[in-house]
């Protein structure tokens, strides 16, 4: 499957894709569609309003966004669908992008961790430079993603997921600023009856199991930095699980 992208609901012209790549001030959500629908669809199509309110001062009609979604899957039934909101010259543009599908990982993933926090973390923004650049370098020292954290090694994310953790009792998702994440937000309603609690770095080997959740689905944590963290397959079925049985929501 190629990658293809419309904007407003047709193929872009030099001129129309000038003002995203030129400009980098916009909002973005991603789904994984499966038969043409989405896990959450009203979560997303809501961080789409609530970003866009906030960054250009008026709402974005979710009816306009599924049109567009659907119009660049023509008949595409699996994909990865990354949806970006930029001003154009004409107004505010919905750009969708549409890649092959993607799934999470099964195998315990390898975090870095480096100090940094996303500006504006509440929106899922277009300013991802940090995020990309720390992402490569901790692929190059062998890991899978980069781990956010402060001055005081106060967790907050990952680069490109949450974080979510397991003391042996409860689910706990760190208390720090950090995007609420879809598939976070999806877990949460679903029941998981996760806590919020500050998490630091060092605490991390200690917890029972850990994970990254974003919108490929639930991938196992099996190491920070130099230190391995506990795998344990029972809690993984448990959070696993549970995203399976979330319903999808036709397109």
């Amino acid at each position: 499957m190629l990658a293809r992208t419309e904007i407003d609901g047709h193929a872009p012209s030099a001129a129309e894709v000038l003002p995203a790549a030129l400009v980098n001030y916009g909002h973005v959500t991603v789904m994984q569609v499966r038969d043409r629908a989405v896990r959450g669809l009203d979560l997303h199509l809501a961080r789409l309003d609530a970003a866009n309110r906030e960054l250009f001062g008026a709402g974005l009609d979710g009816g306009r966004v599924r049109d567009h979604i659907r119009h660049a899957l023509a008949d595409t039934a699996d994909a990865t669908v990354r949806v970006t909101v930029f001003r154009g010259d004409g107004g505010v543009s919905v750009m969708v992008t549409v890649r092959p599908p993607e799934e999470a990982a099964t195998t315990p993933q390898g975090l870095r961790s480096v100090v940094y926090r996303r500006p504006v973390p509440h929106i899922k923004h277009t300013g991802t430079f940090a995020q990309i650049h720390y992402g490569l370098l901790a692929g190059r020292e062998g890991f899978d993603d980069a781990l956010l954290v402060d001055h005081q090694g106060v967790v907050s994310e990952a680069g490109i997921a949450n974080v979510l953790c397991h003391d042996g009792d409860t689910f706990v998702w760190p208390d720090a600023p950090a995007l609420p994440g879809v598939t976070m937000r999806l877990l949460d309603r679903a029941g998981l009856g996760a806590r919020r609690r500050t998490v630091r770095l060092a605490d991390l080997p200690s917890f029972a199991a850990v994970f990254v959740t974003n919108s490929r689905g639930v991938a196992p944590v099996g190491r920070v930095d130099d230190h391995a963290v506990p795998h344990d397959p029972e809690i993984f079925a448990r959070v696993a699980g549970l995203y399976e049985s979330i319903p999808w929501d036709p397109l």
